[in-house]
């Protein structure tokens, strides 16, 4: 009885399944210290580097027939964990860039964080539909480009546009106007 396994491959009795997976294991066995030493030695974190070499190693195995057929298997592995490391430390480049943003902002507010103008903000925010909500979030709290946020969201520029100006709108209706800064201080 010949099956399709989950990679697509075909399982037989004594099939190129069988002969695949027990390559494989031989490869992984031999390998896999030496991969995960190498994202550690690139990526700097230890804890990241086991994560690293395992999504490596299943990467390899959905190529297994490419890999197996290489001339020099390993260094096709180390290529997969090098790209592997390359792309979360860019994910987390990003992901500093756009917390030092919103920080760097909140520090140039005032200290002391006026906490019932929050709980109205949320509240209000609450209130929105999801999508007009998203935008207005994406756009002005993790200042995302309309296209940085179309694309996150999966509509179009356009959309983004009419849904954050529409959701700002609503905003200022349900928060009502705010007194300048400094005015209750004229006022005494």
């Amino acid at each position: 009885m010949t099956g399709e396994g989950s990679d697509g491959r075909t399982a037989g009795g004594a099939g190129a399944w069988s002969d695949d997976a027990a390559e494989f294991r031989a490869f992984f066995a031999r390998h896999y210290g030496e991969l995960a030493r190498l994202a550690h030695a690139m990526s700097g974190d230890a804890e990241a580097a086991d994560d690293l070499a395992a999504d490596a190693m299943a990467a390899l195995w959905h190529r297994w027939d490419r890999v197996r057929g290489a001339d020099r298997p390993l260094a096709y592995a180390r290529g997969v964990v090098a790209h592997l490391v390359r792309s979360r430390i860019r994910g987390a480049v990003r992901e500093r860039r756009r917390i030092a943003l919103f920080w760097d902002r909140r520090s140039e507010r005032a200290e002391d964080p006026d906490v019932p103008a929050v709980l109205d903000v949320r509240s209000a925010l609450r209130a929105l539909p999801f999508r007009k909500r998203a935008c207005v979030v994406l756009r002005h709290a993790f200042d995302l480009s309309e296209r940085e946020t179309a694309v996150a969201l999966g509509i179009s520029v356009g959309t983004v546009k009419s849904q954050t100006s529409k959701g700002m709108a609503e905003l200022q209706r349900a928060l009502g106007p705010r007194p300048a800064a400094g005015s209750a201080a004229r006022r005494s």
